[in-house]
């Protein structure tokens, strides 16, 4: 029954999660963008929220999940934020309660922003993960307003830093999720990673920075090399608190840049 199992699903160009995840545990955390990556990789040479790196010719901007509530987003627009990814889904089994607040909020402040889906690869293909994602608040339409949907791919927060899943298949199902998502919005997601993760678990395989604009996470003054596959980062989440409620990102160019990311 397995072998046949896995001939539909590879027919059908999907692949299997690992058969060896364990249930989640019970009342399983909402892990937010960065979460293990702080974990794991600590936050390199900051030592104050009241840092910052060079922002000449960037954008500032913030990333939110039901951690943060309700969010104040004029205080966040008052301080200089400019734009804000939200949390939407996780798994197949989790949706932000805080979605709504945090989507429309930053948004009718004059914000520009998108959706994030944090994956766990090995507990439902890249499909599933992809279109309980779009369904749950990532989707994309070209108004200037909306960033691309960003897939977080980081250290699992239950076991196996890249959950029991070598490159081969790490790459496949990233591509799987990323081409679901492109189909149903016409939109390549973005990816959140961090290298040290991303070179471990996933490799250069597949030049993902072709189609998929990398946000990267690096706690630091300075950004540091970038992933393999990767010439080019889009938004860097540098600090995992400071001037803004939840993670500080700095986006790679100036707000008319940001504008037309929004609108093609």
């Amino acid at each position: 029954m397995r072998t046949l199992i896995s001939i539909v699903a590879i027919v059908a160009g999907m692949t299997l999660a690992p058969a060896s995840a364990a249930p989640l545990p019970e009342g399983s955390a909402d892990h937010t963008a960065g979460s293990q990556i702080l974990k794991h990789e600590g936050t390199g040479d900051l030592r104050s929220a009241s840092e910052s790196p060079p922002t000449e010719g960037k954008v500032p901007g913030m990333d939110v999940s039901s951690h943060q509530g309700d969010v104040d987003w004029k205080s966040s627009w008052d301080k200089g934020a400019r734009f804000a990814y939200v949390k939407a889904t996780e798994g197949v089994h989790y949706r932000n309660p805080k979605f709504t607040q945090q989507y429309n909020g930053s948004l009718n402040i004059g914000m520009i922003r998108g959706a994030y889906h944090f994956a766990l690869p090995d507990r439902a293909n890249g499909v599933q993960q992809a279109n309980f994602f779009v369904e749950n608040g990532g989707g994309w339409s070209p108004d200037g307003k909306t960033l691309p949907p960003a897939l977080d791919m980081e250290y699992n927060p239950y076991g196996d830093t890249c959950y029991n899943m070598n490159q081969t298949a790490m790459t496949a199902w990233v591509k799987e999720f990323s081409d679901t998502v492109y189909a149903r919005t016409k939109r390549h997601p973005a990816i959140y990673t961090s290298t040290s993760w991303w070179n471990k678990c996933v490799g250069g395989s597949v030049k993902f920075g072709d189609n998929n604009p990398l946000w990267i996470a690096h706690y630091s003054s300075k950004l540091g090399p970038l992933p393999v596959g990767f010439d080019f980062h889009t938004i860097w989440q540098w600090q995992a608190a400071g001037h803004f409620p939840g993670d500080q990102n700095l986006f790679n160019g100036r707000f008319e840049q940001l504008q037309r990311i929004a609108s093609s």
